[in-house]
Formats: structure tokens, sequence, C-alpha cells
């Protein structure tokens, strides 16, 4: 089969590689479309030790099963692959499980024309669903677990907090849209990339801001701050914007670099939430806003062959992509 492999710092190629063989349990699954996500960029500069090249690198997937009893069944996968008997399973908290493994961390990944996961991984989706917008149902579904955490924390509806983004790729933007379609008009999205803010701010609908231009936004201003960047930069900023008794939700993984305000924290009860990935029904909550509609038409994402996977990785290392999100498909 082709594949997209990450085989250097700053280097993916596409090449023949072994067709992969599902074991006991597993489905083989033709891909359709899989996008590429900020941490598979983070990979791609080097900076994940758990990818290790050579790595067919992916793991937003939509796709066909190819063979068995659901043979022809279209389905988004949940690359999220855990133990389901650990306490976290159990308890419904999967992207705990002490065994988790992500394809495209380990294990092979999606940019490639097949791959196999485990046969519970799988959720089925209409025929009528385009693949390209099935394919955003693992982002859309990290963007809705942050919400539904920050959801229980706050003592009002998610409609009407005032709530600030940072960040416009993939997971910001979702965000974004979710909070619309609750009925939040009180949302601003920060993005140094001039191409990216625009396209956020007409997709979206929400406010956008430069903070490189503009400066920080205004202290203690905001009841939510979801932080889709995760660097030192970002931590700080987000300290600063949020209110006393606020929600700082922190979703990005750029660095553990910097220093957080304890003190704000504490002497104005901050409730600060990690978050990583989502759980399995998560994903299947997505699939089900992607079809439903609620994150409108998706038609900001731009879509490219998987054999010019390498040119959009480096297109989106150098700004030069105002789609906060590229979906890579078989032709």
């Amino acid at each position: 089969m082709k594949a997209l492999v990450y085989t250097n710092t700053n280097e993916v190629i596409f090449r023949d590689e072994p067709d992969p063989v599902p074991g006991p349990g597993e489905v083989l699954v033709n891909m359709e479309a899989t996008g590429i996500c900020g941490s598979d960029m983070h990979a791609y500069h080097g900076h994940d030790a758990r990818r290790v090249p050579p790595l067919i690198l992916g793991h937003e997937i939509v796709g066909t099963i190819v063979d068995g009893p659901r043979a022809g069944t279209r389905v988004v996968i949940n690359p999220l692959i855990t133990c389901n008997h650990c306490e976290y399973c159990d308890s419904g908290l999967s992207n705990l499980c002490p065994e988790r493994e992500l394809i495209g961390m380990r294990l092979a990944g999606a940019y490639a024309e097949q791959v196999v996961i485990p046969a519970r991984n799988i959720i089925p989706i209409p025929d009528t669903l385009d693949s390209v917008r099935a394919a955003l149902s693992e982002p859309v579904a990290t963007a809705l677990h942050a919400l539904n955490l920050a959801r229980i924390q706050s003592p009002r509806p998610l409609s009407e907090l005032k709530v600030l983004i940072i960040g416009g790729g993939a997971i910001g933007l979702l965000a974004a849209l979710l909070l619309k379609g609750y009925g939040n008009r009180r949302t601003l999205l920060a993005e140094t990339n001039d191409l990216r803010r625009q396209s956020a701010g007409s997709v979206a609908g929400c406010d956008v801001w430069n903070p490189l231009k503009e400066g920080d936004p205004t202290a203690g201003a905001f009841d939510l701050i979801i932080d889709a960047v995760g660097g030192s930069v970002t931590r700080k900023m987000a300290m600063k914007a949020v209110k006393p008794g606020g929600i700082f939700v922190h979703i990005g993984l750029m660095d553990a670099l910097g220093e957080l305000d304890i003190r704000k924290l504490t002497l104005f009860e901050i409730h600060l939430i990690g978050v990583y990935c989502y759980t399995a029904a998560d994903m299947r909550a997505a699939a089900e806003a992607i079809a439903s509609g609620l994150l409108g038409s998706l038609d900001w994402v731009e879509t490219r062959p998987l054999s010019q996977g390498a040119q959009a990785f480096s297109d989106l290392d150098h700004g030069r992509c105002a789609a906060a999100k590229i979906v890579l498909t078989p032709g």
C-alpha cells in the first residue's frame, strides 16, 4: 500500500509500505479521508519522543471496513485504544486508561491507504455523510470533551459565558463552532496567523484578536479560557485574562515551560482543567454533531491528495494555509 511516512525531523515521504494485516478482534479499513492534527505537526518537528521515525502518523480517519461480517460499512475510527477493563475504562474515563495507545504514536497510523483497528473502536456513520467532514470527528470530540468538562464546573450555561479561545487551529475553531451552536455570542478567538485568524472570524462568526499586534486581551474579563496552544506564553495570557472564579481549560501540548500563577489560581479560586483526548461517548457524539449540521457546512476544510502530504505539512509549518484543517484523501 501507499503511505505517508514520517522519516526524519521536518520530513515525511510518500512511499510503499507493507499491507497491514488485522489480528484477532481487529478489522481492516480502507481509508477515505484523514486529517492532519497539531500533534502530528509536533512529531514532524521532532518534538515528540514517543513518535520515533520511521512511522506512519495520523489518527483522524474515516473509511470503509474491507472484510468480515461488517464489510462495506462506513466508519469513523476512535484512534484511542484502551484495555477496556481497568477502573478508568469501567468508569467511562477510557482516555485515562494507563494502557492507552493512540494509532500514529507507536502503532502505525492513518496516513495510508489502509489501517487496522480493534473492532470495538469503529463508529458506523451514514452513507450520506461526506468523508472529509466525517474525518473531523476526532478533533470535534476533543473540543466537545473540553467543553463538557467546563460545563460541569460552570455555575452558568456555556451560552452565557464570556469566552476566550487561544489558538485558531482545528481544536480552537471547532470549540468556537460548538459554542456558537450552543447559542454563545460572546467568544473572542486569539490567533497570530493572519490567514487563519481571518478565516476563523468568518467561519465561526466570533470576534478575533491578534495578541502580537493588539497585546493581551483584557485582564480578568473572561469566564472561560480555552488554551488550544499550550505554550508558556499562552498559559500566562490565560491566567491574566481569567476572571475570579473562572475556568481555565488547558488542551494544547506545545511545551511544559514557564510558570503558572499559582497564587492567583488559589486566591481567586480559578478552576484549572487539563484535557487529554476524549471518551468513546465523546467520539460518538462528535460524529453525530457533524452529521446533524451543528457545526455548519465545514466547507472551510481544505482537501489534498495523500500523495501531496509532504507539501501539506510544509505549508502548515510555514503558515501558508488559511484553513484550520487539511484533510488528506487517497486520490
